[in-house]
């Protein structure tokens, strides 16, 4: 089994799931008693928001360029950000490590196409990733498939719930209901899926409260992750 670099925290409420997924995954592979070979840097989450906000993606990249690297020198052999919106500094954190790095929009788009009778998904995630074709969107449209964001009367919604609940653990049935709502207008605009693009997101949707079929991105990248500690043929 390949060691495993995870760069998470962002937030640890979504890196809770991951860590459940990694370890369900390798279980349900190899059986027995196994687990997963990790190692986690767990980043102070408030520290990379204010950078987020600021937009200063360089000080970012940074900051995760130094996990990284020290999850190289602790022995790790690939790497996995634990969020969609900081896939924005992916490739500089790779760079910086020197390591094959798994990106959450390769496993998400395979998975879509895997599923069959969808090209056209909606995307939710932060006002970022929403709003940034270069974070997933684009990568996602170069894996062949069609993106629709939510509107600007939509985004605002989604984006706060994330920061302001679902990163705090804090899960409501009201804001469930806000959720179906912008996944219902996305439906209206054509989309066929909805790609959970934000790893909390899943706290609050899943397949029965969806009106679309759900692909959840965190536990895809899990899943992928997965298939690279265990198949020597896999590459990132």
């Amino acid at each position: 089994m390949k060691c495993l670099g995870v760069i998470g925290g962002m937030s640890w409420e979504s890196t809770l799931l991951y860590y459940r997924h990694l370890n369900q995954g390798v279980a349900a592979r190899l059986g027995g008693l196994h687990s997963a070979r990790l190692l986690l840097h767990n980043v102070d989450f408030a520290a990379v928001a204010a950078l987020q906000a600021a937009h200063d993606w360089d000080a970012a990249a940074a900051l995760l360029a130094e996990a990284a690297q020290g999850l190289r020198a602790a022995g790790a052999q690939g790497l996995l950000i634990a969020a969609n919106t900081m896939h924005k500094v992916a490739d500089a954190v790779q760079r910086a490590a020197g390591l094959p790095l798994l990106h959450i929009a390769d496993a998400t788009a395979a998975a879509v196409r895997a599923a069959g009778g969808v090209s056209r998904v909606g995307l939710l995630g932060t006002r970022y990733t929403m709003e940034d074709p270069a974070i997933v969107q684009q990568r996602l449209q170069q894996l062949g498939l069609q993106v629709i964001v939510p509107d600007e009367a939509d985004r605002g919604p989604v984006h706060r719930i994330i920061y302001d609940e679902l990163c705090r653990g804090v899960v409501t049935e009201a804001s469930r209901r806000a959720y179906v709502d912008v996944i219902g207008r996305l439906q209206q605009r054509g989309a066929q899926g909805v790609v959970l693009g934000c790893t909390e997101i899943a706290l609050l949707i899943d397949a029965a409260s969806s009106p679309l079929p759900v692909f959840d991105s965190a536990a895809l990248h899990a899943a992928a992750a997965v298939d690279w500690m265990l198949d020597e043929e896999t590459t990132a």
